[in-house]
């Protein structure tokens, strides 16, 4: 049941309180906008993107936003994040200045440019939060509508909670799902398709969504002409109005400077769907952008005289004003006092947030400087090492970079001199100390991280034989996993009444039900930020891409949302998703692509795993459910039907992450490869002992992390020879494992001859299994390839086949 507010008269005191400190917000927020700008234009700060003119709407919206609910929006938000007590002056200009200590800039310790929010969803462990206590912001991005994916997810989650019995520590995460999901979006960046994904599915799932856009006119400098058919979102949305008992939207429409409408506005729309669970868009038109799009350039390129005297009269907080003062909430004179004191507040918070910014810089300037002094008085290049030192003095305001890139200059002029192991642990010891503050928290830091988990190999009976179609060991995989985590849930294309395109999902649905094993729509980018909202609310979601190619319609989200997430909050949010596909060894060109080499490179924050058979992918989800971080797993869909030995601990046996596995010892020549090609590899090795070449063959099981053990280095130090074979376009991920393992494990060094690669050709397989043949490596492209390599090695042994 949903509770019930128990609320009393206002008195017009008290409304006037109200009303007088939404104001006092409001204009610290512009403030904060016309003084952030200056800092850009001064050099203080990089770039800037404010929330000016939309002050009055977001204030409004504030009122209605509970502990427990989640917003996902964008970068002009900033009004909101103060009125919920979530954004302070020096905070806003911490951000601004990229302040990479968290304690002063909590949003992203200076990873992100000022205007994207966040709240801490964890300690600093990593372990959660009681977020029903706080009121939470998901982490913003800067792609255009990207947040919409995730909105959905975010409310969805409410559902599940509100209508999902048993489910572990719901009370952390949610009351009876009353939580409603709030979304911002400017009109322009309705335009984009994940927008319309988003909409349409919310409207299917009937989720509480409070959906906002923020209505100027443009989009830069683009009128909404040029975006929007009819020039209304809200018009041409008309069409998901609910109505005599369907499913579909709420639609209200709202001047954004009129406050007492957007008030009424907002609280109609809580009530919608923190109640109901019925998704509202609420189109505030008429705003304003008093200094344009951003710090790059100025609106008055491309508005007429009419547009910018029209907004000059309908700025939001000049209405606001004129408003209170009709109404005798205020005088002139008292308005003009707290625009005073905002000013003078906003300015103190800026110097302040800048001191606390360089000061600690200044101090490494001045004891870097020390150091150089003492160390060019012993040095031959003194008058060099001198310059150096005065330029480096006479920066003002330095940076870190300058700092760092001085000591690293002078550390050439000082080689074989006494003062060079100085200048080399003070550039170290700098190095460890800052380069975290850039680089730390990709992967999860907690005690929960896939490292953490300690492998457990399946347990088999005697008389076990491999007798089981893999399908069948993932569904009865699942079935455990669903029984052992009340939290887990799955959905996808087919995921649901079929049990998934190749069953391995057979009967779940009908043992837990249509919320935890659900059929979704053909929407993947929204299939992935269904399940990113879902985990940053605390569930086990597994979202099932039904084929890898399909992936690219979420490399998006993929990439830019769920990889950097951990990233971008300083490893304070976090969203353990679990991305279910198929793929290798497909037919035709839109369904054989590996596209290994575009996924790796683009989702790195992500854990890639490529397992050869179910078994194997069984074991990486029993981790990863024991885990906190996200991942993709590729089963290999040739495998399904292929006989394997069933497991006895089903649930519990788990797949090292990040380790390779020998399946073949050999001398010759190492042969390196992942997923399906496997069989076709231990094929071609079996044939190739025939005539005394004898292969040792490693499955990579994991693409990121990759041989953390450095396993496949040991192999070349036997056999000397390396050969990669993968079904990715050349250059793909062979050019990548090459990497690591040339690289990284310093495997050159080994090799008697070059490493080579073996992948399919740079083209999609035509249909048929003919087009796999002529396209991707074949059992006797593997054979002749290593037959080369050998008869390279032996002429006399092995001669030329051709």
């Amino acid at each position: 049941m949903v509770q019930e507010k128990t609320t009393t008269a206002l008195t017009f005191e008290d409304f006037k309180i109200e009303v007088l400190n939404d104001y006092k917000i409001a204009i610290t927020s512009r403030e904060c906008s016309l003084l952030g700008r200056k800092e850009v234009l001064t050099g203080k700060a990089k770039f800037g993107i404010f929330g000016d003119g939309k002050e009055v709407p977001q204030l409004a919206m504030a009122k209605y936003f509970k502990n427990g609910d989640f917003r996902s929006g964008y970068y002009r938000d900033q009004t909101f994040m103060m009125a919920i007590g979530k954004l302070t002056i020096k905070e806003f200009f911490a951000g601004l200045y990229g302040h990479t200590d968290l304690d002063y800039e909590p949003m992203s310790a200076g990873r992100q440019m000022g205007g994207h929010f966040v709240t801490h969803s964890l300690h600093a462990d990593g372990s959660w939060k009681n977020l029903t206590k706080q009121k939470n912001s998901s982490s913003d991005i800067s792609p255009t509508a990207a947040q919409m994916p995730r909105l959905l997810g975010l409310a969805y989650a409410s559902k599940i909670y509100r209508e999902v019995p048993g489910i572990t520590n719901a009370a952390n995460f949610s009351i009876e799902g009353n939580e409603i999901a709030w979304g911002t979006i400017g009109n322009a960046s309705t335009s984009e398709g994940v927008f319309f994904e988003t909409i349409n599915a919310a409207g299917v799932l009937q989720v509480p969504m409070v959906m906002s856009v923020w209505d100027d006119e443009y989009g830069i400098s683009v009128h909404a002409k040029h975006q929007t058919t009819k020039e209304s979102i809200s018009e041409i949305l008309k069409g998901y109005q609910r109505e005599n008992g369907s499913n579909g939207f709420e639609i209200l429409q709202v001047k954004g400077w009129d406050y007492a409408d957007l008030i009424a506005t907002y609280e109609k729309a809580a009530n919608v769907a923190r109640k109901e669970h019925v998704p509202v868009l609420v189109h505030v038109s008429q705003l304003t952008q008093p200094q344009g799009h951003s710090s790059s350039g100025s609106h008055e390129r491309y508005k007429s005289a009419e547009r910018l005297a029209w907004e000059k009269e309908y700025d939001c907080i000049r209405q606001m004003r004129l408003w209170m003062i009709a109404i005798n909430i205020a005088s002139p004179e008292e308005l003009d006092m707290i625009d005073a004191n905002a000013k003078t507040a906003v300015l103190e918070g800026k110097k302040e947030a800048w001191k606390e910014f360089i000061e600690p810089i200044i101090t490494e300037q001045k004891e870097l400087v020390a150091l150089l002094e003492r160390v060019a008085e012993m040095s031959q290049n003194k008058s060099k090492i001198l310059q150096y030192i005065s330029v480096l003095k006479n920066i003002k305001d330095p940076l870190k970079k300058e700092i760092l890139g001085t000591a690293r200059k002078v550390l050439r002029l000082v080689i074989n001199e006494s003062g060079q192991a100085e200048v080399a642990q003070w550039i170290q010891s700098y190095t460890a100390v800052t380069q975290h503050k850039f680089s730390s928290h990709l992967h999860s830091e907690s005690n929960s991280n896939v490292n953490s988990v300690q492998p457990i190999a399946p347990k088999y009976s005697d008389n076990s034989i491999a007798d089981t179609d893999g399908r069948m060991i993932v569904r009865d995989n699942f079935d455990a996993l669903f029984t052992k985590y009340p939290q887990a849930l799955v959905f996808g294309e087919d995921a649901g009444n079929i049990g998934d395109v190749n069953q391995g999902l057979e009967g779940m649905q009908e043992k837990y039900g249509e919320l935890r094993v659900t059929d979704a729509g053909i929407r993947e980018a929204t299939i992935i930020g269904q399940g990113i909202g879902l985990a940053l609310r605390g569930l086990r979601p597994i979202a099932e891409i039904q084929y890898l190619d399909y992936l690219l319609y979420a490399i998006q989200i993929l990439s830019d949302d769920l990889a950097t997430l951990q990233y971008r909050t300083f490893g304070r949010q976090k969203a353990p998703l679990i991305i279910r596909t198929r793929g290798h060894r497909l037919e035709g060109i839109w369904h054989s692509g590996s596209p290994m080499g575009m996924i790796i490179n683009a989702i790195r924050g992500i854990h890639v795993l490529v397992p050869r058979n179910m078994t194997q992918a069984a074991g990486f989800y029993n981790t990863l459910l024991e885990a906190d971080e996200p991942a993709l797993v590729i089963e290999c869909l040739n495998g399904y039907r292929l006989k394997e030995k069933a497991p006895l601990n089903y649930g519990e046996f788990k797949t090292p992450i990040g380790i390779v596995e020998t399946l073949r010892e050999g001398k010759d020549i190492t042969l390196v490869s992942y997923g399906s090609t496997l069989r076709l590899v231990e094929q071609a090795a079996n044939e190739l002992a025939e005539i005394g070449i004898d292969c040792e063959v490693i499955d990579i099981q994991s693409l990121l992390p990759f041989d953390i053990n450095k396993d496949i280095v040991k192999s070349i130090a036997k056999t000397n020879r390396l050969l990669v074979i993968d079904e990715d376009v050349p250059g793909g991920a062979s050019a990548y494992i090459l990497q690591q393992i040339i690289e990284v494990q310093d495997g050159y060094s080994y090799l008697d001859s070059k490493p080579q690669t073996l992948t399919s050709k740079a083209h999609r397989p035509a249909y048929g299994t003919d087009g796999d043949y002529f396209s991707k490596p074949s059992v006797d492209d593997i054979y002749e390839k290593i037959y080369a390599m050998m008869s390279e090695a032996r002429p006399n042994q092995y001669p030329d086949l051709y």
